[in-house]
């Protein structure tokens, strides 16, 4: 493929960004965001070269219980009103080799931004049936949704909580080439 900088954007239909949070101390709930842009501006050949930024509408947060939903959307969490999207933007992509990268950048969740490291993995790239370059990557990492201002929970009789601290997530894209 090519050495030079070029953009790539997600194709939507086939990405995605999902979440799992502990519940009641018992059990994992998951979720999705329906909102998700992923922009790669880079050198295919050499991702540690290239800038990533991801964008995710936190009004589109689905976890098949729509009252649960509304909830997310409030300000005991992501107030979706006054901060309608959440953003990453990566500083440093490092291979640690087999395709594998350490990516370092600012997640800004609600108006908390604070410097995260995520895990990646490049899938490889394809040209479709109609001759669009395509190229696939798998990102995930875990935050303390506390450290970005969602810090809304309910103590419960056996001394734990409703809402773990800890929010796994997995965001896989399929970037297509820009022209």
């Amino acid at each position: 493929m090519e050495t030079t900088k070029t953009v790539w954007k997600a194709d939507a239909t086939h990405s995605s960004a999902e979440f799992s949070v502990r519940h009641m101390m018992i059990s994992t709930v998951k979720g999705r965001f329906k909102d998700i842009n992923v922009e790669y501006e880079g050198d295919v050949d050499d991702l540690t070269r290239g800038v990533a930024r991801v964008e995710i509408g936190t009004s589109s947060v689905e976890t098949l219980d729509p009252d649960r939903d509304n909830h997310l959307r409030s300000d005991d969490f992501f107030n979706s009103e006054k901060f309608p999207k959440m953003s990453f933007v990566s500083k440093k992509i490092e291979s640690v080799g087999n395709s594998k990268y350490k990516i370092t950048g600012d997640l800004t969740v609600r108006d908390v931004t604070k410097e995260i490291t995520l895990d990646g993995e490049y899938e490889g790239n394809a040209k479709d049936p109609w001759g669009n370059e395509r190229i696939g990557i798998n990102v995930n990492g875990e935050i303390v949704r506390e450290d970005f201002g969602l810090k809304w929970n309910t103590p419960l009789d056996n001394g734990g909580v409703l809402v773990g601290s800890k929010v796994k997530f997995e965001v896989r894209v399929e970037l297509l080439k820009q022209q």
